[in-house]
């Protein structure tokens, strides 16, 4: 809990998302248009916040609503319109982040630097992929959700996410993701992201890094629509940090042998 002196308990538990975001100043351009929400404010003070922060950014739906304390992806939520984003505002009662949606690609970028050292490194890179169905006209999402041996073992998660979808039929060769927000407990898939690292990339995120005095040691989620920029460090944005308790989440890779997630 000592590792990042700038977040309450180095990020352990209970750190606000907001707030860490609101540290990555020396990125503005890096990191997604941000709000909080405050719990305390009235029904009407809440929409209205969260109506003036899209209309003043100029955003168009979908945004992301996500309670500014949590972990895994709890409660995080995709918003495709004025009335769900209403509701889902409502529903809430503690502090909500309310963020522009970044499409593309996401990865998991973990990044350590040593007190007193200058310049950090990249210790793990994280490639989340968002796991879908084809249909063949005929079977329900459940069905095909069912037939597919890692699927069926998230079937939970993935009914919560497609609610009343789950009882549709696909047509024939439609692609329906499953899952949409990249947490592996939520069904994402997460694999090792290792072959994207470049000198330019790791050096991109220590510019990050450096102007958030007091952070030393974490993972940021970012979300990336070409992969090539990407490797030459630009083009991503910055939708999560986290701190001391997040992890190097390649190890996840069902490739990855139990003795090598250890170490």
């Amino acid at each position: 809990t000592a590792a990042n002196p700038a977040i309450p308990d180095g990020g352990f538990v209970g750190e606000s998302k907001f707030g860490i975001l609101s540290n990555l100043s020396a990125a503005p351009d890096c990191v997604a248009r941000t709000a909080i929400i405050q719990g305390s404010l009235s029904d009407d003070d809440r929409i209205e916040t969260a109506r003036s922060f899209v209309a003043s950014h100029g955003l168009s739906f979908p945004v992301v609503v996500k309670p500014d304390v949590g972990q895994r992806g709890e409660g995080v939520e995709i918003v495709r319109s004025d009335a769900q984003l209403a509701a889902t505002i409502l529903a809430r009662s503690g502090d909500t982040v309310l963020q522009a949606y970044a499409p593309g690609h996401e990865f998991g970028i973990f990044w350590v630097r040593r007190p007193g050292e200058s310049r950090g490194w990249i210790a793990s890179i994280t490639e989340k992929r968002f796991p879908t169905a084809t249909g063949d006209g005929r079977s329900t999402l459940g069905e095909l959700i069912d037939a597919d041996d890692r699927a069926v073992l998230m079937r939970t998660a993935y009914a919560s996410a497609l609610g009343d979808r789950i009882a549709s039929v696909p047509a024939d060769g439609e692609v329906v993701p499953l899952v949409e927000v990249g947490s592996h407990c939520r069904g994402a898939l997460f694999l090792d992201g290792s072959w994207v690292w470049t000198e330019a990339l790791e050096r991109a995120f220590d510019r990050v890094a450096s102007g958030f005095d007091g952070f030393h040691f974490g993972r940021y989620d970012v979300r990336v629509e070409s992969i090539e920029a990407f490797r030459q460090g630009f083009g991503f944005t910055i939708v999560e940090l986290n701190g001391v308790t997040a992890e190097a989440t390649h190890i996840y890779d069902p490739r990855t042998r139990l003795v090598d997630a250890y170490r």
